[in-house]
């Protein structure tokens, strides 16, 4: 008799330890502030905002983020009232004076233009490292969700063109802040990642 009850006791105990550890650790509510909540609304249609501005583009860079991929251009000395744009899904690009096709990889193709030249407009001399036709310099997209290809079109006329191939048509915004101008396109069309 006490050897039964040691039996069931210990089995008792087995199967409350063990139920326990079956329970898996993303059950708990820690799991669920995990998950990320991804903006919408923000569309695939064309944004544009009207101005322009002498300062010139130094850089351009880009970053991974949970919901988004990320390119910034940076324009040291442009405040955001003076900083212009145009950004829009395109089926190609053409460099602006020439016409020149440039090819862009990816499922779809955003074209960028910036306000801004990529020189110094008192003596022409690029103040951006880049050369149309190739990738951007210091960019690597390897390992991003969204981003498949980003190139230097050419500056023409106080304007910037940069082509970036992206995964697919995604709902993309754009951010004016002094500085600089920040392209953000949505890893999906749904609300979480």
């Amino acid at each position: 008799m006490v050897r039964s009850r040691t039996v069931w006791a210990t089995a008792a105990l087995m199967t409350a330890a063990l139920g326990v550890a079956a329970v898996p650790a993303e059950a708990t509510p820690v799991a669920a502030a995990r998950a990320v909540a991804c903006p919408t609304g923000w569309g695939s249609l064309d944004k544009a905002y009207t101005a322009a501005s002498l300062e010139s583009v130094r850089s351009v860079r880009t970053g991974s983020h949970d919901c988004y991929d990320r390119m910034v251009v940076d324009v040291p000395g442009a405040g955001s009232d003076d900083l212009g744009f145009a950004v829009r899904y395109v089926d190609g690009i053409h460099q602006d004076g020439s016409g020149r096709p440039i090819p862009v990889g990816g499922g779809a193709i955003l074209e960028v233009r910036v306000h801004a030249p990529a020189y110094d407009p008192d003596t022409g001399s690029p103040t951006y490292p880049a050369t149309p036709g190739r990738p951007l310099p210091g960019v690597d997209l390897t390992g991003y969700r969204t981003f498949r290809d980003a190139r230097f079109v050419g500056s023409f006329e106080g304007d910037t063109q940069i082509g970036l191939g992206v995964r697919a048509r995604l709902p993309f915004r754009v951010l004016r802040l002094a500085d600089r101008l920040v392209i953000d396109v949505a890893h999906t069309w749904g609300t979480a990642r």
